[in-house]
């Protein structure tokens, strides 16, 4: 089969398109037939031995994949034929091939197509356990996402107002992001410049509910002071590159929260949990009340450009390449 391999810790532009034997499936794994693959932040990471996991040499990519199922054991929830998404977690997606633990495949809407189907679930259920388990979002709260034209900013602006937030402001470094930002449904949209004045004057001085935060960098005690009393500021990821401190006496004066977000390792130690995510996402896709991401899409044989996106931060939305 064809697969993309990563032969050394030199960037994204070590990525190879290569021919690979199929693995090998345990007989509880379900097997799937790959049309396309999620591209995230980590992928490129782990492109140059940064991330927290690093594979063995040569690996393949990828966290996540959208197809049509194989074969699959007795008793599973899905079946040969039916189309799903899934995920590999950390490497192993960019492949037309994929074995997968059958707690992690999940049948797709036929509203969502695999391009879709593939940006879905890495960013989208990071999310919903941002926003609902570790954010505990409420009705009629306001939402600030920095990042807002990248992966998991789009899906927040997507899922946010399905969750019951009543606004969503989007923090984005330029004005073309602006227009991604706004196309994903975000309600006001202000430049990361200044930031902090442009939200409390959109607020009348009171701030935001939630800041949710994939960026990090010196962005981060701006987000604090642009929280209202009881807010929340959600550690989602650095992409900015330099990971912040944060004086806890802001946290004290202001009575205000900076949560963590791991939600691979919440995973981890929590089982049924991603079938609880589904469980709630799902019927919002298939109902069209939240939309499917329109990722950017490569084909396979450009998957070092797709995975350097994000690297980049040039990425409008989600990346994804197809291998069908």
């Amino acid at each position: 089969m064809r697969a993309i391999h990563i032969r050394s810790l030199d960037g994204p532009s070590a990525a190879e398109l290569v021919e690979i034997d199929e693995p090998a499936a345990a007989e509880d794994s379900v097997v799937v037939d790959v049309h396309a693959a999620g591209v995230a932040f980590p992928d490129a990471l782990q492109s140059r031995g940064l991330y927290q996991y690093k594979p063995e040499l040569p690996y393949v990519p990828g966290a996540e994949i959208a197809g049509v199922v194989r074969s699959a054991p007795e008793g599973a929830h899905v079946r040969p034929g039916d189309r799903v998404a899934g995920l590999t977690m950390l490497s192993g997606a960019m492949a037309e091939v994929v074995a997968l633990q059958a707690e992690r495949v999940f049948a797709l809407p036929d509203a969502v197509s695999f391009e879709a189907g593939a940006g879905l679930l890495f960013n989208d259920l990071t999310v919903h356990f941002a926003l609902r388990t570790r954010g505990r979002l409420r009705e009629g709260e306001t939402v600030l996402v920095h990042g807002a034209a990248g992966g998991i900013g789009t899906s927040t602006l997507r899922l946010a107002s399905a969750f019951g937030a009543a606004r969503t402001i989007a923090v984005v470094s330029t004005d073309a992001k602006a227009e991604v930002a706004r196309a994903a449904g975000a309600s006001d949209v202000v430049l990361a410049d200044g930031f902090k004045d442009a939200v409390k004057d959109l607020t009348g001085g009171r701030g935001v509910d939630i800041v949710l935060d994939p960026v990090g960098g010196d962005r981060f005690t701006d987000s604090l002071r642009s929280l209202a009393p009881g807010g929340r500021l959600l550690v989602v990821g650095f992409t900015g590159g330099e990971i912040p401190t944060v004086k806890v006496n802001r946290l004290l004066l202001n009575n205000v929260d900076a949560v963590g977000v791991g939600w691979g390792a919440w995973t981890m130690t929590h089982p049924g949990y991603l079938a609880e995510q589904w469980a709630e996402l799902a019927p919002l896709l298939a109902s069209g009340a939240v939309r499917p991401p329109e990722p950017d899409v490569f084909p396979v044989e450009r998957a070092g450009e797709a995975i350097a996106s994000l690297e980049d931060r040039t990425a409008r939305g989600k990346v994804v390449v197809t291998l069908r």
